[in-house]
């Protein structure tokens, strides 16, 4: 009974054809991808926190010192 049960597989699914939008849009995305990669990297801060960025954490700890802001 379970083999006439069996659901399509997603692998083995045929590609459906994009359309003229879609395809303009991985494009576009490719192309922003790319530019972002081909960016220079910033230059290292000097005299900066060791770590992560503090501001995405939302403190900024110094010799066991934290400031919320």
């Amino acid at each position: 009974m379970a083999e006439n049960n069996r659901e399509a597989d997603p692998a083995q699914a045929v590609p459906r054809k994009l359309s003229p939008a879609a395809q303009r849009a991985l494009a576009e995305a490719a192309a922003r991808r790319a530019e972002v990669d081909a960016r220079p990297a910033p230059p290292k801060e000097l005299g900066g926190p060791k770590g992560p960025e503090p501001v995405r954490y939302g403190d900024w700890e110094v010799k066991g010192r934290a400031s919320d802001f």
